[in-house]
């Protein structure tokens, strides 16, 4: 949610600046601009929508000379979007620019003060506060005046600031907002993530919270808020610029879907040893404390709750351990009850979710051991943590997670088959089965991936459709959920999704002539009752889809239209059924001739509460 790229060296900070937020389009914009220093000021630029949009004013306005400079893309949050309303924004004196990703909840109070001191505001922005405040403070010392700021702000935040005092200088902070230093030669820089300087070096640091760093272009120093200098580590990428980059494919989407299968061996096969056991290497949590696990709180947002309802049904069924999968935005304000031998499974692509990572603090805070999965080496997640588990999906740019979510899934497939194994709750021909079923997921979604002619097929049937239901039961049901998430996040279909047990509590009066429905029905031993559904919503005049194992006669004899699953360890069949219904939901929104990557309000990374 929102960019940030700051550059400072010998060469032309504005197009590096600009291709440094371009990369981050993915985190979701509707605003952007530029802030450099150049021999007669601050130069600012910015502007409503797209990138194009700023690019196409900047070159209106002829070069910058500039070698430093801090840049920005706008997630709207406080005011709409609009050119005042962008980022950076400028002090009173104009000698000061900011950019800033996160929230300052005291904002009001904060613009109450500073009216009063003579301060006038332009924007609607919690952000420009901080602009003026960092003017109302300043006294030569940029360093000092950023700690007065940060005492005086409450919320979340990454601030990149530029000074024309300072002319060889960008200072950034961060807190509970992610922020990276980049380490070049002759050169240096800040970001949101990784891919906006990737280009450029692969050496970074990760800020904590409330460091302070001053960057110039030969040096890089970091201290905290007593002004004691902190040692960092050195962090390097190890994936390629093209992992990022699109591939010859028309959309990171689906190269993202067809990703999937090297995804899953990367996260699965090395957990899996010659001889059959279910290893986590550096794991802390230890035989004794799994069979002594009281209850299991899974924590998240979005797709990755969805894989936490999967997690629920999985773990209960092997393990034989209570679960409860919890919304991370609702888990705080629940007063959850918490023991001691409880075990808190947080799950986050980013490792950097906002509700999530204040869930994680919450049950740090009842002494509550928590373990977390996310696909972010090094993210605040993954370092507040007792234990990680990361998913080796590779960098996910659409803001539709797919390889994500389905490397999510096969570990907590690996943690359930694992407990139950400690716990003595499966024997010994189950828990076979359950490590054949994981080694058979990767070439199963490959087999998949191979047949989405079908799938073409159907989209252009059904793209126009105005509502569309997905249903299920068991693990199906939750990875109904997916589906319909997925559907309606890019292509703007309105879709949910029931338990099919529920239809006749009152969604079944929603179905009418030509209603699409989607049944999964993979679960043996539930497909007798899914049949059952499936003709209540026929009755009704419903046009069905159904996704079932490979030679259910029964449900091709009662659907519309089938999508043949492969044979499949019953509890892991949500990682074949997903995949299906990505491409749906991808290929209808290419119909519909929408962007695939950059749905509408949304944004890859939610920083904000």
């Amino acid at each position: 949610m929102c960019g940030i790229v700051g550059y400072i060296g010998d060469r032309d900070a504005s197009p590096i600046l600009v291709k440094g937020l371009k990369k981050l389009e993915y985190r979701g914009y509707d605003s952007a601009g530029i802030a450099c220093l150049t021999k007669d000021g601050i130069e600012v630029i910015k502007s409503k929508g797209r990138l194009t949009v700023l690019e196409e004013k900047i070159k209106k306005a002829g070069p910058i000379v500039s070698g430093c400079g801090i840049g920005h893309t706008r997630w709207a949050t406080h005011g709409e979007p609009s050119d005042e309303n962008s980022h950076p924004h400028m002090s009173k004196s104009g000698r000061i620019a900011v950019v800033h990703n996160g929230i300052i909840e005291n904002y009001i109070k904060l613009k109450e003060f500073l009216t009063e001191k003579g301060y006038e505001f332009l924007s609607q922005t919690d952000t420009e506060v901080i602009a003026h405040l960092f003017d109302y403070y300043y006294d030569g010392d940029l360093v000092k005046t950023v700690i007065k700021v940060i005492e005086k702000v409450r919320g979340s935040y990454a601030v990149g600031v530029i000074c024309s005092d300072n002319p060889g200088e960008i200072l950034a902070v961060r807190k509970d907002s992610p922020l990276i230093v980049g380490l070049g030669e002759g050169e240096n820089f800040i970001a949101s993530d990784i891919p906006a300087v990737l280009e450029h070096t692969r050496k970074y640091y990760l800020l904590e919270d409330n460091e302070i760093v001053r960057l110039t272009k030969d040096s890089v120093t970091v201290c905290n808020t007593d002004l004691e200098e902190v040692k960092k580590e050195v962090f390097t990428v190890d994936w390629d610029t093209a992992a990022a980059e699109k591939g010859g494919y028309e959309y990171f989407m689906l190269k993202e879907i067809m990703e999937q299968p090297k995804a899953l061996r990367d996260t699965i096969m090395p957990r899996l040893s010659d001889d059959g056991e279910i290893k986590f290497d550096g794991l802390k949590i230890d035989d004794d404390f799994i069979r002594n696990i009281g209850r299991i709180h899974i924590i998240a947002c979005g797709s990755a709750w969805h894989v936490g309802m999967v997690g629920k049904y999985v773990i209960e069924k092997l393990a034989r351990i209570p679960v409860e999968a919890d919304l991370a935005s609702e888990f705080r304000y629940r007063d959850p009850i918490l023991k001691e031998n409880d075990l808190c499974i947080i799950i986050s692509q980013s490792g950097e979710t906002a509700d999530t990572l204040a869930a994680l603090r919450e049950a740090k805070e009842r002494k509550v051991r928590v373990l977390s999965i996310v696909n972010v080496v090094g993210s605040s997640i993954a370092r507040e943590s007792d234990d990680v588990l990361y998913t080796w999906a590779g960098p996910e740019i659409a803001v539709a997670t797919t390889k994500a979510y389905s490397t999510q899934l096969s570990l907590m497939y690996l943690i359930a088959a694992r407990f139950a194994k400690v716990r003595g709750t499966i024997n010994d021909e189950t828990y076979a089965a359950c490590v054949k079923g994981l080694r058979a997921i990767p070439g199963g979604v490959e087999s998949l991936l191979n047949f989405k002619k079908n799938v073409q097929y159907l989209a252009s049937r059904f793209y126009n459709a105005k509502d569309v239901f997905f249903i299920g039961r068991g693990v199906d049901y939750a990875v109904a959920l997916e589906g319909s998430l997925k559907l309606k996040e890019i292509s703007y279909i309105h879709s949910e999704a029931y338990a099919a047990g529920e239809l006749k509590h009152g969604t079944i009066s929603l179905i009418e002539e030509g209603t699409l429905v989607v049944a999964v029905a993979t679960q043996d031993m539930l497909v007798e009752k899914m049949i059952s559904n499936i003709k209540e919503v026929k009755a009704r005049g419903a046009v069905v889809i159904a996704l079932c194992k490979e030679g259910s006669r029964e449900i091709e004899e009662v659907a519309d239209h089938v999508i043949p699953i492969p044979e499949s360890f019953d509890l892991f069949a949500p990682s074949f059924n997903v995949i299906p219904l990505q491409m749906l939901a991808y290929y209808i929104t290419v119909q519909k001739g929408y962007d695939v990557d950059k749905p509408r309000n949304l944004a890859k990374s939610v920083t904000v509460e």
